[in-house]
């Protein structure tokens, strides 16, 4: 065991201002060298004093995640975020980094918690969710000049920040294309509240698919409801309603889908049968549903480790030898055939 960076740098028999820059994540020490390092330090159970670190760096070790509720009897977020918190947390800690879970207010979109998060300096940067069309967070966080990445697009702040994003627009028209494979021309649309952009992106892919097989756009199979159960339970009987019925319902969220196909259900029809169910995007909650529900499913974990890597490339002091860089993905998703549609 090493007690303190002497022992640590005895052992690897460098000096202890190499260990101590590697330790730190300084651009200056080679990759291989602080890989060798960290890997010392755990093997030996190294743990400096932190808060001698922090306040000689003005650096907390520590990255937040902003992570915003939804009103309503279900708080919108387990099935899909704890895979891709246990990723980011997995590649934050190799670098020495504590990832900790902000939550914010219904009704403030965040916009407090984020300015204590930055003017007390609780974190050294921040990773955003639920981006907006238009996102005040964004354009905040940029003014201050504070790192951060978001877990989607936004049509703020240009492209001046990394952004990782699932493909929600091919995974509408994909939708739309298996559907009218299987004779519907009356397909719905469910997408949420709250001018989240990926809601947007799934709708543009909706419209398309459309107009590429030669069908209107009806906004009476349309409807926008809360990311809940509830969401979807009170928008799917006003589909229903309409003069020429869907025969097929695409969700852009698993929890609307459950509420929307109990609603189905408690109007004497069979989802899977009576209406086809798509679901944009695939949770275990798809899976234990009957019937299974046909999804789009994410890489939850690989997208988690793959955003800490674009934040940490983004930071001048965990970037590596090669310098900062601005990366901007969005990743594909896999349509899992179920019993639904």
């Amino acid at each position: 065991m090493a007690s303190n960076i002497h022992d640590l740098a005895r052992h690897l028999n460098i000096s202890i201002g190499t260990v101590s820059r590697a330790l730190n994540g300084r651009a200056d020490v080679k990759a291989e060298t602080r890989e060798r390092v960290l890997d010392a330090a755990r093997k030996l159970n190294y743990s400096p004093n932190q808060s001698g670190r922090n306040l000689r760096r003005g650096a907390t070790q520590s990255v937040a995640f902003m992570l915003h509720p939804h009103p309503g009897d279900q708080q919108y977020g387990e099935p899909f975020f704890i895979p891709f918190i246990t990723g980011l947390q997995a590649k934050l800690a190799e670098y020495g980094l504590d990832l900790m879970v902000v939550m914010g207010a219904p009704g403030d979109y965040q916009q407090e918690r984020l300015r204590r998060v930055v003017e007390t300096r609780r974190a050294d940067a921040v990773v955003l969710a639920a981006t907006r069309r238009q996102d005040d967070r964004i354009d905040y966080l940029i003014q201050a000049g504070f790192p951060f990445a978001t877990l989607g697009r936004s049509l703020s702040g240009g492209r001046s920040y990394p952004s990782l994003d699932l493909d929600f627009e091919k995974a509408g028209a994909d939708a739309v294309d298996r559907l009218v494979s299987r004779g519907h021309t009356r397909i719905a649309a469910v997408r949420p509240l709250h001018n989240l952009n990926f809601g947007y992106l799934f709708m543009a892919g909706y419209r398309k698919a459309l107009k590429r097989h030669g069908l209107d756009f009806d906004p009476e199979l349309t409807a926008a409801g809360l990311i809940n159960e509830s969401g979807g339970y009170t928008v799917t009987p006003d589909l229903m309603r309409a003069k020429k019925p869907p025969t097929a319902i695409i969700f852009n969220n698993d929890a609307m889908a459950l509420g929307g196909c109990r609603a189905l259900v408690e109007m004497g029809l069979e989802p899977g049968k009576d209406v086809a169910v798509v679901v944009i995007v695939d949770t275990a909650l798809c899976r234990y549903y009957s019937p299974t529900l046909t999804a789009f499913r994410p890489a939850l974990e690989p997208l988690g480790r793959r955003m800490g890597e674009m934040l940490l490339a983004s930071m001048p002091a965990l970037a590596g030898p090669e310098g900062t860089k601005i990366i901007r993905e969005v990743w594909p998703l896999e349509l899992v055939v179920r019993d639904s549609d």
